[in-house]
C-alpha cells in the first residue's frame, strides 16, 4: 500500500489536493521513480550488511512516523521541488521494503509450494489494499477527507511493522532458502555448489 501510495496515487493526489498541474506532477514522477529504482539495488545490498528484518522495521517505523508530515505538507505545496522532495522521502522510505520484498517472501516458502504461498498471498494484499488504495484515496479526498486517507496508510504500515517485530525470522537466521540452496552468510562447500 505504501508502494501505491508513493507511486501511483500521489500523482492525483498532487493534482487534486496539491493543486500541481498534471505537466509538472509528470516530471517529478519521472525524476523520483528514476532516483528509486537507482536506490533499490543499494538498498538491497544494505539488507546483506544489516539484515532483512532490519530493512522492513526501518520501513516499518519510518513509514508511521514520516507519511503524516509527508502527505499533510503536500497538501499544501505549490512549488514542484518541494513537491519531488516529499515525494523521494516516502519514496527513500518504502526503498527498504520494495528491494527485498520478493526474497523475504520467497524465504517462508519451500521449493513445493513457493509459488503458490507468494503469489497467492502477494496477490491477495496487492488486490485488497495496493489495488484499492487510488479508490480509496479519491474517495476520501472528494469527501473532504484527506486526514482519513492519511491515518488508513499510517495504520496499514503500522500493522506490518508489528509483523516484521514480532513474526518475521531474526536477522540473518537460516530460511527455507538456505536449507535448499546453502547459508547466504557462509562460504559455498562443494556440496552446496554443485546443488546451485
Amino acid at each position: 500500500m505504501a508502494f501505491y501510495t508513493y507511486t501511483t496515487y500521489i500523482l492525483s493526489y498532487m493534482n487534486n489536493v496539491s493543486g500541481i498541474p498534471k505537466t509538472q506532477t509528470s516530471v517529478i514522477n519521472f525524476w523520483a521513480l528514476l532516483v528509486f529504482m537507482v536506490l533499490q539495488p543499494v538498498a538491497g545490498l544494505l539488507s546483506d550488511m544489516v539484515g532483512r528484518k532490519a530493512m522492513l522495521v526501518a520501513f516499518g517505523v519510518g513509514g508511521v512516523l514520516l507519511t503524516w508530515p509527508i502527505l499533510s505538507t503536500l497538501a499544501h505545496v505549490k512549488t514542484p521541488v518541494i513537491a519531488f522532495l516529499l515525494m523521494l522521502v516516502g519514496l527513500v522510505v518504502t526503498v527498504n521494503y520494495t528491494s527485498i520484498s520478493a526474497l523475504v517472501k520467497a524465504e517462508l516458502f519451500p521449493a513445493k509450494i513457493r509459488a503458490l504461498g507468494v503469489g497467492l498471498g502477494y496477490a491477495i494484499a496487492n488486490s485488497v489494499f495496493g489495488g484499492t488504495t487510488p479508490l480509496i484515496g479519491e474517495y476520501m479526498n472528494k469527501h473532504g477527507m484527506q486526514t482519513g486517507f492519511i491515518v488508513y496508510v499510517t495504520a496499514c504500515i503500522a500493522v506490518s511493522l508489528v509483523v516484521y517485530i514480532f513474526f518475521l525470522p531474526k536477522n540473518r537466521s537460516a530460511t527455507v532458502l538456505d536449507a535448499e540452496q546453502g547459508h547466504a552468510f557462509e562460504p559455498a562447500t562443494s556440496g552446496s555448489a554443485a546443488r546451485r
